[in-house]
């Protein structure tokens, strides 16, 4: 049996010294440099993450999207950002990879006031998520307290189209 393995590169984040700085000054450079060299080692994803972004996260999660695909536009994104309508922005412009690889959405809580707007979304946009198993009491007690997360979560985004 092959077994692949998938990495998810995580260092052009709002919180690092290159790429944050660069985030919020809106210089494309570092986060260019950043995407081409993460892709030269292997990621198989490059997870954007431009943390809560609550004051403009509309308008920077689009424009870090837009900055990676000018350079790399083989290699999937996984979009990281507690702020909904950030995602939302930045599935409204991201392009398909070349290889046919679906986008990330980089997480969905499994709180139905979130996953209610996010699933549809992220299944429009063609994307995969990663599922939180973060419910609306908070983090679950038990693994029967998570599965029961998961189930409600998965059944959710079945019936909106991702398998």
């Amino acid at each position: 049996m092959t077994m692949t393995v998938k990495a998810i590169a995580e260092s052009i984040n709002i919180m690092g010294n290159r790429s944050g700085s660069a985030m919020k000054e809106r210089i494309q450079g570092p986060i260019q440099e950043m995407a081409k060299e993460e892709t030269s080692a292997g990621a198989s994803y490059l997870d954007l993450n431009i943390g809560p972004a609550r004051k403009d996260g509309t308008e920077l999660m689009p424009w870090v999207v837009q900055t990676v695909q000018e350079v790399v536009d083989d290699v999937p994104l996984a979009l990281d950002t507690s702020n909904i309508d950030a995602i939302e922005a930045a599935l409204k412009v991201i392009k398909p990879v070349a290889s046919g690889a679906s986008h990330i959405v980089n997480s969905i809580m499994a709180r139905p006031e979130r996953y209610e707007r996010m699933v549809p979304m992220t299944a429009d946009a063609g994307a995969d998520f990663v599922a939180l198993m973060w419910g609306p009491e908070g983090l679950p007690r038990d693994e029967n307290e998570r599965a029961a997360l998961c189930v409600e979560l998965l059944y959710f985004a079945n019936e909106a189209g991702i398998p």
